[in-house]
């Protein structure tokens, strides 16, 4: 089956400068993150050291991306500033894009090929890391999915770039 393309392509060069901010990798499920400068994204599997490697190779769900810009909405919305983004359970942080408008696109962050695959909803362990009110203030600003396609390293201040083909 031929996958349709996307009717959004056509807005992309308007998309903006995207750059890594920050990553983190949990080792073990229910763990914290642990922030790291750089990390190698290894194809079908995720970033090397965190958790979700070992799960289903193939899924998804490999890697999470989440906005500095979402999380500015989502402060808003709990009338918080400066939460660490590894209380919100994401991988990546970038900045300088609708990271949205880069659902089923595919994109290079470094050395690393990604496909972004689905929206990451929260999870109801947002009420326990952001408080009440915590799933709803990331209704629409939990981020993206992706599978990585290829391996590579990755490093905070990466910039994105589209994938030609």
């Amino acid at each position: 089956m031929t996958q349709r393309p996307n009717p959004l392509n056509a807005y992309l060069g308007h998309l903006g400068v995207a750059t890594i901010e920050w990553i983190g990798v949990r080792p073990r499920r229910r763990e914290p993150l642990v922030a790291v400068t750089d990390a190698e994204a290894v194809a079908d599997l995720g970033l090397r050291g965190d958790h979700r490697m070992t799960k289903t190779p193939g899924s998804g769900r490999q890697v999470t991306f989440i906005s500095r810009e979402f999380v500015t909405q989502i402060e808003q919305h709990l009338s918080k500033s400066d939460l660490d983004p590894a209380v919100l359970r994401r991988n990546i942080v970038v900045s300088g894009i609708n990271l949205n408008a880069l659902r089923r696109q595919r994109f290079w962050f470094g050395e690393a090929l990604f496909e972004a695959t689905q929206l990451c909803h929260p999870c109801a362990r947002m009420e326990a890391e952001l408080g009440p009110g915590g799933v709803v203030a990331m209704m629409g600003y939990g981020g993206l999915c992706a599978k990585v396609l290829q391996t590579g390293q990755i490093a905070i201040g990466d910039s994105l770039r589209l994938a030609t083909s």
